[in-house]
């Protein structure tokens, strides 16, 4: 795929980041040099990469490559949709409004807490003993 006159963007979600390139073409999607069948087995997960095109309603009007890294997939897939999203919004500032509407624009900042000393996990702590 050549990147010529391609509009870029960048998606993070918890510890992964996505490289979105998009440009005018069929709706060809490729992640990290597999079809989006391929990379996400399950069709949630590629719901929610499609997400942008059907709030903007432009489907099949651009070709997507991806690079991703960090994360696991559903992470991975929550950092391609912000990366589309950006993308979108530079190839076409009129599609700010729905993409801002669905806050696909927003990045989640959730993220996994950490673990805390004295305790088993983030927050569950050791067995209460009575004697």
């Amino acid at each position: 795929m050549s990147l010529t006159n391609a509009k870029y963007g960048t998606g993070r979600r918890k510890e992964a980041v996505a490289r979105v390139w998009i440009k005018p073409g069929n709706g060809q999607i490729v992640v990290n040099k597999l079809k989006l069948d391929e990379y996400f087995a399950r069709p949630v997960l590629r719901m929610i990469v499609r997400q942008p095109f059907l709030a903007t309603q432009s489907q099949d009007h651009f070709d997507v490559y991806v690079n991703v890294c960090g994360g696991g997939i559903s992470g991975q897939a929550g950092a391609i949709k912000h990366g589309i999203s950006r993308a979108l919004l530079d190839y076409d500032p009129g599609y700010r409004a729905p993409l801002k509407k669905a806050g696909f624009l927003t990045r989640d900042s959730r993220a996994v807490e950490r673990k805390k000393y004295g305790k088993h996990k983030a927050r569950k702590s050791t067995q209460f003993s009575k004697r």
